[in-house]
């Protein structure tokens, strides 16, 4: 919602009291030295509210969760802070993390700051794997071994994942030649991101007028590098992204493609990213499974139909997130199996189907109603099984606890600048490593 995993916009926040009556929201239960394991209990036979704060779209407010689990539990009462910028999100809770205060009971973390979690912010919270039916083998092994630390502990439990494809205009692709069978598409760019680049080449030769192939040259880089072995960092958490041969492939491939003419050069999550859907000024979108919601809401009513997803080159991930119980909340126990349940099978299946947030439990992903599941949007596309199949496939590398910052630097300003200002790509590279070294080391 990175990039984040989910969408980036205005970095307004929503809060929203999901019951109302203030007079119900004085009892306490639990505390800040609570065990997680022993289960709910409300104080008093009070009311207790739990908050929730998360960034872009995490499905449960839309897939009626929040109602759902208060209408189960009449003693808890749930209200929600959302913001839609994921770094600025992660700036402000590493802030309050490091000062013990201002915080959610629960608090969502992108997949890029993981490691930052389970590192130097590891006893900052609540290790979930004590919280009674919370199995760590429930998840696919990767995403639960991203949510641990050195110590054996299971701070964060799952959320989505991003298998990515990639989402193309049939009408787009019919107008300049190439073919529109899903099966024929992916065979254009199978096993490389740089076929991706050739037909792009292909497309813009005969490109209807005013379009471009892809929306932009850094959602090629976050793709092709997130099918990489090493990425930033090594095994060790150590940043090696001026050396890493995956960066390496991946900057050469988007600045190629940027060259060629073949990118809109738009910044993700924008809104002149989100007025292009509208007006069908790109043919392609490297799109993981959140982002099918995000092309429904911008291409509009336009657009319905004339979307369909294609295998990527190679299986990839690009995001996913993970609910986190901070030690410093009110009610950890509490918290804890709120989290438990948004993050169980069923209630990810639910989620997917409202929203199309791919789930990281390997009982969702395999449920008929994720492996079957269509998007009225994409028509007969098998969304469900074209996402869950990547996902299976998917090899992951090290991630470091500077990450997503390297991540941020390089794509929303180093290619954007070649793309946007049409600066010399070492001149760029050059700008990338010193805000990197001002941030980490500064």
């Amino acid at each position: 919602m990175r990039p984040t995993t989910r969408a980036r916009h205005r970095a307004v926040p929503v809060t929203t009291a999901l019951a109302l009556s203030a007079l119900l929201l004085t009892a306490c239960a639990g505390g800040s030295g609570a065990d997680p394991a022993a289960g709910p209990s409300a104080a008093g036979g009070g009311k207790t509210t739990l908050s929730v704060g998360d960034f872009g779209t995490f499905g449960y407010r839309e897939a009626g969760l929040y109602d759902e689990y208060m209408a189960a539990h009449p003693e808890i009462t749930i209200r929600y802070e959302t913001v839609q910028d994921g770094q600025k999100y992660w700036d402000a809770l590493a802030t309050h993390l490091a000062s013990g205060s201002g915080l959610n009971d629960i608090q969502a973390v992108e997949v890029g700051y993981i490691a930052q979690a389970t590192g130097t912010l590891g006893d900052k919270f609540t290790d979930l794997s004590k919280v009674e039916g919370v199995r760590a083998d429930a998840w696919l092994p990767w995403k639960a071994k991203q949510a641990t630390t050195a110590k054996g502990a299971l701070i964060g439990l799952g959320t989505d994942i991003g298998p990515m494809a990639v989402c193309y205009r049939k009408d787009l692709f019919e107008q300049a030649g190439l073919p529109t069978d899903r099966e024929a598409v992916g065979k254009l760019w199978n096993g490389d991101w740089t076929k991706f680049v050739d037909a792009g080449k292909q497309y813009q030769a005969k490109a209807p007028a005013g379009t471009f192939f892809t929306d932009s040259a850094s959602g090629l880089f976050n793709a092709a590098l997130s099918a990489e072995a090493q990425q930033y960092s090594d095994a060790s958490g150590k940043l090696v992204y001026r050396d890493s041969p995956g960066v390496k492939k991946a900057w050469t491939t988007a600045v190629d493609a940027s060259h060629a003419g073949i990118s809109a050069g738009l910044r993700q999550f924008q809104d002149d990213w989100n007025t292009a859907f509208t007006n069908a000024k790109f043919a392609t979108v490297v799109c993981p499974s959140w982002m099918t919601g995000i092309i429904s809401k911008y291409s509009g009513e336009s657009g319905r139909g004339k979307w369909d997803i294609a295998q990527a080159p190679v299986a990839s991930n690009w995001g996913g997130a993970f609910l986190t119980v901070p030690k410093a909340g009110k009610h950890q126990r509490e918290a804890a199996a709120l989290a438990a349940w948004l993050t169980a099978p069923e209630q990810q299946a639910k989620v997917f189907a409202k929203v199309g947030n791919l789930p990281s439990t390997t009982a969702a992903l395999a449920q008929p109603a994720v492996q079957n599941a269509t998007l009225d949007y994409f028509g007969t596309t098998p969304t469900g099984r074209i996402f869950a199949a990547t996902a299976q496939n998917i090899a992951t590398a090290p991630i470091g606890e500077h990450d997503g910052t390297v991540k941020t630097a390089i794509t929303d300003n180093g290619i954007l600048d070649i793309e946007q200002h049409g600066t010399d790509p070492a001149k760029a590279w050059a700008n990338v490593t010193k805000l990197i070294d001002d941030k980490v080391n500064g």
